[in-house]
């Protein structure tokens, strides 16, 4: 299983949620949003995999993404835009983080531990992780 796999796989099989944890299928619809920026209903569609869910679906979901506070609608006429209010970087520090720390006593270093033990990270790939925090650390 790669790392992206497993990660995905910990997170929504995770017996301790936080009130805001979002489902698949809404992060299927906050990607698309992610990468719209700004966009419709309409405009999310057009971005899911088809058979897309129906229209109704996919609105009351963008919805349940407003009341958790993680889009953010404007009127438009009569129809709504919709804006992240939270950029994908900071929902993946999020999400790793509570990953780590209800997984890997909160250590980072256990985590790769783990991934490198399961044999889902290559030798390359942990060469290239220390890499960038040599580079980080010089900064």
């Amino acid at each position: 299983m790669a790392f992206y796999e497993t990660f995905v796989d910990l997170r929504h099989n995770r017996n301790i949620q936080s009130m805001n944890n979002l489902t698949p299928q809404e992060e299927e619809v906050m990607r698309a949003i992610w990468n719209a920026g700004n966009c419709t209903v309409k405009d999310i569609l057009e971005q899911m995999p088809q058979p897309a869910p129906p229209y109704t679906t996919v609105a009351s979901i963008v919805k349940n993404l407003v009341r958790k506070e993680y889009v953010t609608a404007r009127k438009i006429g009569n129809t709504y835009l919709y804006t992240p209010a939270i950029d994908s970087g900071e929902f993946k520090r999020r999400c790793l983080g509570d990953i780590v720390k209800d997984y890997f006593c909160n250590s980072y270093k256990e985590m790769v531990t783990f991934f490198a033990r399961e044999k889902s990270i290559t030798p390359e790939e942990l060469e290239e992780i220390v890499t960038l925090i040599k580079k980080g650390k010089e900064k």
